[in-house]
């Protein structure tokens, strides 16, 4: 018991790290990545190869929990999830092999720039949506596989990229998130085997277990606010953070290197 106590106290700045980041994943469809690995690294000091690791590893059990939860809430489009899945797999598989020796660092500005300009158009959308009209997205194919192969090769962007672009095709917030949420976990999957095969068991770090623990225990909250605030309300928060986080990645990638 009392190596018990110094362990917990360990853990819980990972937790509530968890915690944090997955509450905002499950309720907006994104940011798990960017907040998670900004934490670590600026707040905690952690090495930013050791955060990555730990980052892409955690999703495999935060995806999953934040998939089931969404399933639970009623929050899946399944016709959607049908068109998502099968091309955002081969995206993310194709990234992960054919840009595993490539620098991919030097599109990130450009990706965040477009995400950014995509936040500021959501959020005028939000402003002026009087009476909520939505749409069944119909260019979803090469969004998934995009957004995969984004994932794999810069280290995240299915969230922003795939749930960004459907909510301008007018989908339902709700619906868009809980179902680019569920289909996040066999995407991770797919882009995991390998990255888990290459580093076995020495990758699951007290900082990955930390962050599963606070990740799997947020993971109901997430789904339930989604599937409870109103659909303006929901645009204008998943406009202003990614507005903040593609700001943030940008800074980062251009004036902090």
């Amino acid at each position: 018991m009392p190596e018990i106590v110094p362990l917990l106290v360990e853990l819980a700045p990972f937790i509530a790290i968890g915690m944090a980041a997955q509450m905002i994943d499950g309720a907006l469809g994104m940011a798990f990545g960017v907040i998670t690995q900004t934490l670590l690294v600026s707040a905690l000091g952690v090495p930013p190869a050791t955060a990555s690791a730990s980052v892409h590893l955690v999703e495999l059990f935060t995806t999953g929990a934040s998939g089931a939860s969404h399933i639970w809430h009623r929050n899946v489009d399944w016709g959607l999830f049908k068109r998502l899945v099968p091309f955002g797999v081969i995206g993310g598989v194709s990234g992960a092999y054919l840009l595993s020796n490539i620098d991919a660092s030097a599109a990130r500005p450009w990706v965040m720039a477009y995400l950014t300009g995509i936040g500021f158009y959501l959020l005028w959308r939000a402003i002026r949506m009087a009476k909520p009209r939505f749409a069944d997205p119909r260019y979803t194919r090469p969004l998934a596989a995009a957004g995969g192969f984004l994932d794999a090769a810069g280290g995240g962007g299915w969230g922003p990229v795939v749930t960004s672009n459907l909510l301008i095709q007018g989908g339902d917030p709700r619906k868009v998130i809980g179902t680019v949420n569920s289909a996040e976990f066999l995407l991770t999957l797919s882009i995991s085997i390998a990255f888990i095969a290459t580093l076995g068991l020495a990758a699951f770090t007290l900082i990955t277990v930390g962050l599963i623990i606070g990740g799997v225990i947020a993971a109901p909250f997430g789904a339930l606010l989604a599937s409870r605030v109103r659909p303006r309300l929901l645009l204008l928060v998943v406009a202003i953070v990614l507005i903040v986080t593609s700001s943030y990645s940008i800074y980062t990638a251009v004036f902090a290197a």
